[in-house]
């Protein structure tokens, strides 16, 4: 008889005692079996079918992939590059190789596909048919219907005259028949956005907290804070490769002018030992377990270098200011150019070369970036627009200013710095009554200028002091140095807080001026800023490669 504890055992299934798979576990087998015999079956056939597909193709050396984004001469022949710019009516009929990103394709029949080929500011349509006399396959017209957007390609064709303008591309009066086409680079499935959505003016606003918008026909609008979030895109469209052409041109127009009046070039330290311009609006960093700081300009060091008988030097160099201004045209980090120069008679010498420096980067912009200038143009109508006077630009005093500013019943005062607010409006009223953008307003008071800024003799509280404006804003600030020591060092102690001239932030300084210095000054430019007021733009970001402001440090 079973004992008590044989019997709570439970009952094996049958077979188990032999190790024989229960009938549930021969039937999923079987069924496993069946299935992969099925799927073996099917992918042997996807196979033979895409070999029979692959074997009529009669164009598979046309398109495709390039390995490593570079021909290979034993499949494909090397063409010379044609820039969409170059294409004109002159080459109608013949064969052109043009390497541009996919801006849209797709796929319109069987028979015909259709690519819309971006390079820089210029775009074309591509067409891709059936047949022709390079045999062009259904396979290759589907595959270049389903290229990804932003992929760069590699297309060889006849350039044609389309039936009818093309009016979605610049280059409306051509086309180009597509006779090859090879990925260099492929773009990806999905974009963080569309670079067509951002070929339109960001909505206006702060760029932190304006949306994504769509404009009156319901097209999307990207905001300023997305672009700067995928500003590798952004760049992308013709507007931002257009905006650092004139950034650049006017690096360029700034430097030419300076070498041709006997300037020399200098490249100063970013990196100083002490908060050096009156201690406030500094970046501090650890150097080798010691303080310093990030230089608000070069402005001790252009200095240094007239004392150190440079007689005219200018920089073109980064500048850094730790101000928390979250406005349209403030930033941490931007561009300065700058320069220094010897007086010889009078300190009005300097507001005369910042005049003349203007008036040249001006006229060269207008003269020497027309087609720069028409690509802003077609999202900025303002773009250039820029009234400068015939004669010599207006120099108001400041207190003429702040007069002007009064009796149209605005409210400021004469003994302090003038406002954003304050300075538009001067610069609407000054527009009406002299039909300018371009003016100086001069001797500003003593209060609103740095220590080094030379004091006017007839009236202490003011000073030798000029700043330049572009459409009721600030450009330019210069103005006369102190380079007597005795009257440096009075005016360093007279400052609140009281700035000590034998420290070590500012011995090096004051030293120079005691070794000897000529009468001197100059002034400082904002680049990004001058590039967004001459271009009508809405914000100094857009001015800007890769922005860096308050709450932007990244990309």
């Amino acid at each position: 008889m079973a004992s008590s504890e044989d019997q709570s055992l439970p009952e094996r299934p049958k077979g188990e005692e032999t190790g024989a798979p229960s009938k549930n576990a021969l039937k999923k087998a079987a069924k496993d079996k069946e299935k992969a015999e099925k799927a073996a079956k099917r992918q042997e056939q996807e196979r033979l079918e895409k070999e029979k597909v692959d074997a009529s193709d009669t164009s598979k050396h046309l398109y495709g992939k390039l390995a490593e984004g570079i021909l290979d001469p034993t499949k494909q022949k090397a063409h010379a590059i044609t820039a969409l710019r170059g294409l004109d009516e002159g080459l109608e009929n013949k064969e052109v190789t043009v390497r541009a990103r996919v801006h849209n394709a797709r796929v319109q029949s069987a028979k015909l596909a259709f690519l819309d080929l971006r390079q820089r500011t210029e775009n074309i349509q591509a067409v891709i048919a059936e047949g022709g006399e390079n045999g062009i396959s259904r396979q290759m017209v589907k595959w270049c219907g389903g290229l990804n957007k932003e992929s760069i390609v590699l297309v060889t064709g006849l350039v044609k005259k389309p039936k009818e303008p093309i009016n979605s591309a610049t280059i409306f009066n051509l086309e180009l028949h597509v006779e090859s086409c090879f990925v260099v680079a492929e773009g990806p499935l999905q974009l963080p956005m569309q670079v067509k959505d951002a070929m339109h003016p960001p909505p206006a606003g702060d760029e932190a907290e304006t949306e994504d918008q769509v404009d009156s026909q319901g097209v999307p609008v990207v905001s300023l804070n997305v672009r700067l979030n995928n500003r590798v895109l952004s760049l992308r469209t013709p507007t931002d490769q257009a905006i650092f052409q004139i950034n650049g041109a006017i690096c360029e127009l700034f430097r030419e002018y300076l070498l041709k009046q006997q300037f020399q070039e200098l490249q100063t330290p970013k990196i100083a030992g002490a908060a050096t311009e009156g201690g406030s609006g500094v970046f501090e960093i650890n150097y080798f377990n010691t303080p310093a700081f990030l230089t608000q300009s070069p402005q001790f060091y252009k200095q240094m270098a007239i004392a150190g008988d440079m007689e005219r030097v200018f920089e073109i160099g980064p500048v850094f200011r730790a101000e928390n201004s979250n406005t349209a045209r403030h930033l941490t980090e931007f561009t300065g150019l700058d320069f220094e120069m010897e007086i010889h008679n009078t300190w009005e010498e300097i507001i005369d070369f910042a005049e003349s420096l203007l008036i040249f980067i001006f006229n060269g912009l207008r003269e020497r970036c027309k087609y720069w200038m028409e690509v802003i143009q077609r999202e900025y109508p303002e773009a250039g627009n820029f009234k400068i006077p015939e004669g010599r630009a207006p120099r108001i005093r400041f207190a003429d200013g702040i007069k002007m500013l009064n009796e149209a019943g605005i409210d400021a005062s004469p003994d302090e710095d003038i406002s954003t607010t304050n300075e538009k409006s001067l610069g609407r009223i000054i527009l009406q009554k002299y039909q300018t953008d371009f003016y100086f307003l001069t001797h500003y008071p003593t209060a609103a200028r740095p220590f080094y800024t030379h004091l006017d003799p007839s009236n202490p509280s003011l000073t030798h002091s000029y700043d330049a404006f572009m459409r009721g804003q600030e450009i330019v600030s210069g103005a006369q140095r102190i380079h007597d020591p005795a009257m440096l060092t009075q005016r360093m102690r007279g400052m609140e807080p009281p700035l000590d001239p034998d420290s070590e932030g500012f011995k090096h300084y004051v030293n120079a001026f005691r070794m000897g210095c000529a009468p001197h000054g100059g002034g400082g430019f904002g680049l990004n800023r001058i590039t967004m007021l001459w271009l009508g733009l809405g914000n100094i970001r857009q001015a800007t490669l890769f922005p860096r402001d308050p709450g932007r440090k990244a990309p």
